[in-house]
């Protein structure tokens, strides 16, 4: 199935790029979403409005992104969880929503949770690394503060 790309999709391709995916994919995941668009000759002055609104906004976006950037590496983010008493694993793990919590608690950006990327789940206390996709150019990386909450 030809889809033309209508956002940043990870490991597919970004706005305006032509790509061939597997049926299923295309038709239950990329369509439904309003991540893609079917690839008809019609489509093609989309992608050229796409492609150009993207370029506009991408020159400011990567200035602001790395402002960003400078922001995050600077904080220092702590996030209470329940925890067992003495072991420091946690009742269930932290979520890409707790982060975007615990780092508008720390003064820092509103961020979409779906920026935030994790190596493996958090479900133990400690400091973890956690990476933070601000633009396809620019990546922020900060220590994540676990701690027992009770």
């Amino acid at each position: 199935m030809k889809l033309i790309l209508t956002t940043d999709v990870s490991g597919l391709g970004g706005p305006g790029d032509l790509i061939e995916v597997k049926d299923g994919y295309g038709r239950n995941y990329l369509l439904p979403r309003g991540l893609a668009i079917r690839a008809t000759k019609g489509a093609e002055k989309q992608v050229q409005t796409i492609r150009r609104a993207q370029d506009a906004r991408r020159i400011r976006d990567l200035d602001h992104a790395k402002e960003i950037k400078a922001v995050l590496e600077d904080l220092n983010v702590t996030l209470k969880a329940k925890a067992a008493p003495g072991s420091g694993k946690l009742f269930g793990s932290v979520t890409t929503a707790d982060i975007v919590s615990a780092i508008r608690t720390a003064g820092g950006p509103a961020l979409d949770k779906r920026s935030i990327e994790l190596a493996g789940h958090i479900k133990a206390t400690g400091s973890h690394e956690v990476i933070v996709r601000l633009h396809p150019d620019v990546t922020a990386g900060f220590q994540l503060n676990v701690t027992s909450s009770g």
